[in-house]
């Protein structure tokens, strides 16, 4: 077997060379001797592990793939809403117990909530992964949703949203995904709307909350120092005890579609008006999605553009010129579509000027190229940080659940290190070209009125 290597992952059960069963086994492909298996248990339960030699902790994780792009009307929201309430307490357990468990061993638990999964994680000793699978499992299976505790969440969840629109970034980053989005569920906050927050109802949670939260839907990863077959003995055991019924022959849900669709946004410069001291400015159009073959492109191209102090834009735009202290480029990819953006913050004297870099960068980008050094500098980069990134355990879970609900596939290191490596300084240019070429979306949070408040008199 090659050190690198890329496994797909069937959702039908795949036997075992020696027959047996469910669960294809395979070495990863880096210097440790981490081992990963997956398993589809009764009920369609699919189970993850990768077991990391010499470390003392774990991570687990719970997956559900549904997001607030799955939300039907009605029930905007209900995703983010679940996030919270899950930890309000089961039949078995408070809110004061599910927080207890972890803190008297000093773990953490923690969920999140994304556009196309929502996960909820622990990270603990080795010795106390049973405890965690077993909390986790019961929190996913028998949340009360109690109605007076849905009301009081519902408080909290308002205060995060205002929270998070009194931060211009945030509400910059918010209204772009929208603006480029259309009309396509992506576009709508993971959060919610106050009015939708305000709006929804416990039946509406519930009957998303019922939707989804079934064993077809759910992928369990784990990684760090664990044992493959105690881990799904132990998530078998904690789901029927909860009263899931896991039928044998049950085979998991099918991953979202990944046929790319065209997305209809609003291009053209938006104005937010905030009383603040710093415009926030964000440009870009839709992308790639998370399975295109260019997206390794894609990282190569942000890290060159925007992905750290020595790339063009934070050069040219704060070092050389200094108009100001942040500037990146970034790249959001999903099922069918994705998006690509810009972004600086700078005086809103110069917001016309930054402007025109942002897009003048993006330009000669595609008129250009990269050489040879910018992409050596890029890949060396990007290896550096995935090998990094993939040095606990947190990581490697998470990797874990984007490959089985996102691709189908397992990409062990050294195998994304070699797609990283294989990017091309033709394959950077061509996607420069693709996106440089896209009609453009622009948001500029800050002091005006108009665009024409900050478009006279700009200068490159």
């Amino acid at each position: 077997m090659s050190l690198s290597s890329v496994v797909s992952l069937p959702l039908l059960p795949t036997p075992r060379p020696d027959g047996d069963g469910t669960d294809p086994t395979f070495v990863a492909g880096d210097p440790s001797g981490n081992v990963v298996r997956r398993s589809v248990l009764p009920g369609g339960v699919r189970v993850l592990t990768e077991a990391m030699p010499g470390q003392r902790s774990a991570t687990i994780g719970f997956w559900v793939g549904v997001g607030s792009r799955d939300e039907a009307d009605g029930e905007h929201g209900s995703t983010h809403f679940l996030e919270h309430l899950l930890f309000k307490g089961t039949g078995r357990r408070s809110a004061m117990d599910i927080a207890s468990a972890f803190d008297e061993v000093g773990g953490e638990s923690n969920a999140a909530t994304a556009k196309e999964n929502t996960c909820y994680y622990a990270r603990v000793l080795d010795t106390d992964l049973p405890m965690a699978i077993d909390v986790i499992a019961d929190m996913v299976t028998s949340a009360e949703l109690d109605p007076e505790e849905l009301e009081q969440e519902r408080d909290v969840i308002l205060e995060e949203i205002a929270m998070d629109g009194d931060d211009p970034a945030d509400l910059a980053h918010e209204k772009f995904v929208e603006l480029v989005m259309g009309e396509h569920p992506l576009g709508r906050p993971i959060g919610g709307t106050p009015e939708a927050i305000q709006g929804v109802p416990r039946e509406a949670v519930l009957a998303h909350y019922r939707r989804y939260y079934t064993p077809a839907e759910l992928v369990v990863t784990a990684a760090g120092g664990l044992d493959h077959d105690i881990v799904c003995g132990l998530v078998q055991g904690a789901l029927e005890e909860a009263g899931w019924v896991l039928e044998d022959g049950v085979v998991p849900v099918p991953r979202r579609a990944a046929q790319p669709v065209e997305v209809s946004g609003e291009t053209g410069t938006h104005v937010i008006r905030r009383a603040v001291e710093q415009s926030n400015i964000l440009i870009g159009c839709p992308s790639l999605t998370a399975t295109d073959e260019r997206r390794f492109a894609m990282s190569v191209l942000n890290a060159v553009l925007g992905g750290g102090m020595s790339s063009r834009l934070f050069q040219e735009i704060r070092e050389k010129r200094g108009l100001v202290y942040s500037t990146y480029s970034f790249a959001a990819a999903y099922a069918d579509t994705g998006y690509f953006g810009m972004y600086a913050g700078c005086s809103p004297a110069k917001t016309g000027q930054v402007i025109e870099l942002l897009g003048g960068e993006l330009d000669r980008l595609a008129a250009d190229g990269i050489d040879g050094e910018e992409l050596r500098k890029a890949i060396g980069q990007l290896s550096g940080g995935l090998v990094m990134a993939l040095e606990d355990s947190s990581s490697r879970m998470s990797r874990l659940g984007r490959s089985e609900l996102v691709s189908g596939e397992f990409v062990d290191m050294d195998a994304s290190l070699d797609r990283i490596r294989a990017v091309t300084v033709e394959d950077v240019r061509s996607l420069a070209r693709e996106l440089a070429a896209a009609p453009r979306t622009t948001v500029v949070v800050g002091p005006f009125d108009s665009v024409a408040d900050f478009a006279e008199g700009s200068q490159a």
